[in-house]
């Protein structure tokens, strides 16, 4: 039976800065339904970049970008054993794990508001620092260690 076909909702942007890419954070941000709490973590982490640097939005796209990984590994079973089998990421997934690592990175730490750890998050990762750059490297990595397997890609 085939699967039910998975239909891309459109994402309206953000009020404040006018941006998909921020109203995606937010929703990846938001626990519980509580969206507005989540609006406000994210726009006061904003505030604290804006009080330290320039420009928040370019210190976000920045972070973005340097945390995007451009390859991962994926299991596939052939013969009896599991292989994984590096492969190149897709864009909409690549925005998907750098929101993700960047907010279990905030989370982890403790002991401050979460709109400082955030800011902290973003400004370590627009220079290429912190743990979320450190989890895109062990992904590229682990890519390189089993790129004999890449002849077993899909």
């Amino acid at each position: 039976m085939r699967r039910k076909r998975n239909y891309k909702r459109d994402i309206l942007p953000d009020p404040k800065f006018q941006n998909v890419a921020v109203a995606k954070f937010i929703n990846r941000l938001m626990t519980r339904g509580k969206k507005s709490t989540a609006q406000r973590v994210l726009y006061d982490a904003f505030d604290i970049i804006a009080k330290q640097q320039k420009d928040p939005m370019q210190i976000f796209d920045e972070a973005i970008k340097n945390i995007s990984p451009a390859l991962e590994v994926k299991s596939k079973r052939v013969g009896g054993a599991n292989y994984q089998v590096p492969r190149e990421v897709r864009g909409e997934r690549k925005l998907t794990l750098a929101f993700r690592w960047i907010i279990e990175g905030s989370r982890a730490k403790k002991g401050k508001p979460m709109a400082a750890k955030l800011a902290e998050e973003f400004l370590a990762a627009a220079k290429n620092e912190g743990t979320a750059i450190k989890k895109k490297q062990d992904m590229n990595r682990m890519a390189e260690a089993n790129k004999a397997f890449a002849h077993f890609s899909w």
